[in-house]
């Protein structure tokens, strides 16, 4: 997923590279959660109590932030706040650069851990990789690894981390995007020209403590097919205790196009095979009223926040969903304004 992008010589490839976004009057009437350029968000409840929405980089902020009483709001902007502000870390282009996508997970009290997707410097400025960073408190700062978390350059690199702590085996997880149609041959999002570059999602078990030390190697847990267009991106891992199932929201089809949406795929094993939903949980077009929705991240409670296309940009909005079904559909059960 791309977001903001302060160097011109790279926007005016990405705008080569990728369709327009899409246009202002077909953009969502739903009142946003957060009327600005929040795009990737992901959301934590702290134990603090406060909740909290960080999302992909804007202007010189490297990390964007917000906080609020409830996941439904009042959202507060926090301007002030940067959770990189030294920049994403030495092996990434610096500060300003595409920083995408991030995910706050809280190991302990005073101890946190911020996966995201930081762009890579010199000749390979047209990648991302995930790095991971460190924290004594929810909004920084972090400090950044000294190497990138997942790096698989020869696959077109890693976007999209999110944390996930299963509650069913108490081990730490990170999810994941390859970003193959970065490698792709052009059309939308770069890869709806044949041949076809796979975009999987891969799951990586973390050690619980830190949430950095890698156990094991990744594994494939979702790919594209036809029915997704060029890609599937931005997942999140959700456990549906009532239905007793893991749940793996993730988004398809392209960004800046109204066919992205908010999916999910189902498995009551964490490693998968996990099984493509029928429908979109959220569409454009559909009850929620937003404009290409994408980019979902969840609470244990049963709450989603995720982007859309407003007058402002990609601006925050949510919903609460819930499980348990017996046929293993997730249902949306409100649409927070």
């Amino acid at each position: 997923m791309f977001g903001t992008i302060t160097l011109l010589p790279l926007l005016f490839l990405l705008l080569l590279r990728h369709p327009s976004p899409v246009s202002s009057q077909s953009t969502s009437s739903q009142t946003p959660l957060l009327a600005i350029d929040f795009p990737d968000p992901a959301i934590l409840l702290d134990s603090s109590g406060t909740y909290y929405a960080f999302a992909t980089s804007s202007g010189v902020i490297n990390i964007q932030a917000a906080s609020a009483p409830s996941p439904s709001g009042p959202w507060t902007y926090l301007s002030q706040t940067d959770l990189l502000p030294d920049g994403p870390g030495p092996w990434t282009a610096g500060p300003g650069s595409q920083t995408w996508a991030p995910s706050v997970v809280e190991l302990a009290p005073q101890k946190y851990v911020l996966y995201y997707s930081g762009q890579l410097s010199g000749n390979n400025s047209a990648f991302h990789c995930v790095g991971a960073a460190t924290a004594s408190s929810v909004l920084g700062p972090y400090t950044p690894l000294a190497e990138p978390f997942a790096c698989p350059l020869d696959e077109g690199g890693a976007i999209d981390p999110s944390g996930f702590l299963d509650p069913v085996s108490g081990k730490r997880y990170v999810v994941y995007k390859i970003d193959g149609n970065s490698l792709g041959n052009g059309g939308s999002c770069n890869n709806d020209v044949s041949p076809i570059v796979p975009t999987p999602i891969l799951l990586q078990e973390v050690d619980v403590d830190d949430g950095i030390t890698l156990v094991g190697k990744p594994v494939k847990i979702l790919d594209r097919d036809e029915q997704d267009g060029p890609l599937v991106e931005a997942p999140d891992l959700w456990w549906d205790g009532e239905g007793g199932q893991y749940v793996l929201f993730y988004s398809n089809h392209c960004w800046s196009e109204p066919g992205y949406s908010v999916n999910y795929a189902t498995s009551p094993k964490i490693g998968g095979v996990y099984e493509k939903a029928g429908e979109p949980l959220v569409a454009t077009g559909d009850g929620a009223n937003v404009t290409a929705p994408g980019g979902a991240s969840s609470l244990p409670g049963g709450e989603i926040v995720f982007h859309g296309f407003c007058g402002d940009g990609r601006c925050l909005f949510g919903l609460g969903i819930a499980g348990g079904g017996e046929d293993g559909v997730v249902r949306v059960e409100g649409v927070y304004s």
